[in-house]
């Protein structure tokens, strides 16, 4: 007898199994409902096939070669999960429709670019408001720890410690939590903005640290407008490519931290599990990929293992 009636029903085990891992799953979710109601819609009876999950990965007229390629890499996912209860589910290939995921190339910000970045961010509209303190204070602490813009958004007045100076960033991404110690400055500057948070809006106030005019957190949608105000006023959506975004603070804190390990002297090799704890990635190998970002970086890479090759050839020949 089979184990399910309606694409809804495969997609709604696989997810429970999942989730119950401790796998979000939110767009991937959202997107395995959507093939369902289109399997349904379209009547198709029994196990998934490729030509369905093709069907529906081509559907969207929206979707670039990207998207279709990652709409079918979620199918593929959703199709191994019922192999072993429907032997006859056909699996798709691997990049059948080519490549499902990309790393757009960063921007890495020079000191003088993030000088001029948060002197916009403090003198955003509405003066009077909390609006130009929360970006200048949010943007800083991104560039100074490299956390993710979701990470600094989420935080919890409860989780920053100043007088330690540490952060307590929970449950983020891959459900882990870590500390991340801050510099002196970064202790100085959130200590101003969180005096002028709590003069601006006396309690009772929401338990999150940045906050907006209203006493509710500040979200992605405002920040992201925010900066887009910044980038736009500096001038950097015509002259500067590629065009600078939130997440290349990331990338230019992980680049920076790398390039002065270089030139301390100090092994790369064995600090990256330092930095990728630091950051919060689930592989050292997410870590490394920050040595292709800069040009210094690929150049003291190729010396390093140019060093490495003639070592290991004047051995083999001596």
């Amino acid at each position: 007898m089979n184990r399910w009636l309606t694409m809804q029903e495969r997609v709604a085990d696989y997810l429970t199994v999942r989730r119950r891992l401790g796998f979000a799953l939110r767009i991937e979710g959202e997107q395995l409902q959507r093939f369902a109601s289109f399997a349904d819609a379209q009547g198709h009876d029994g196990a998934i096939t490729i030509d369905l999950a093709l069907a529906w990965s081509c559907a969207s007229q929206r979707s670039g070669p990207i998207g279709r390629a990652r709409r079918l890499e979620i199918v593929r996912a959703l199709a191994k999960f019922c192999v072993p209860f429907e032997i006859e589910t056909q699996v798709p290939p691997v990049r059948l429709l080519g490549p499902a995921h990309r790393r757009l190339p960063p921007h890495i910000y020079t000191d003088e670019e993030l000088t001029q970045m948060l002197a916009a961010a403090a003198n955003l509209e509405p003066m009077q408001g909390l609006r130009p303190a929360s970006m200048e204070c949010l943007l800083g602490l991104l560039a100074a720890t490299g956390l993710r813009v979701s990470e600094a958004l989420h935080l919890q007045q409860e989780g920053v410690d100043l007088g330690q100076g540490l952060l307590t960033v929970r449950q983020t991404k891959f459900r882990k939590s870590r500390y991340v110690p801050l510099h002196p400055t970064v202790i100085q500057a959130m200590t101003e903005y969180a005096c002028l948070r709590d003069q601006f809006l006396p309690p009772p106030q929401a338990p999150d640290f940045f906050l907006r005019d209203d006493g509710r957190a500040l979200c992605y949608t405002h920040v992201l407008h925010a900066f887009q105000r910044i980038r736009a006023q500096l001038g950097w959506d015509r002259e500067l490519q590629p065009r600078p975004r939130l997440y290349d603070l990331r990338h230019t804190f992980a680049c920076n931290r790398l390039l002065r390990w270089y030139q301390e002297g100090i092994d790369v090799h064995w600090a990256m599990p330092l930095l990728t704890t630091y950051l919060g990635h689930a592989k050292v190998t997410d870590t490394y990929w920050y040595l292709t970002a800069i040009p210094a970086l690929m150049a003291i890479a190729a010396e390093r293992f140019e060093c490495v090759a003639t070592s290991s050839d004047e051995e083999v020949t001596s």
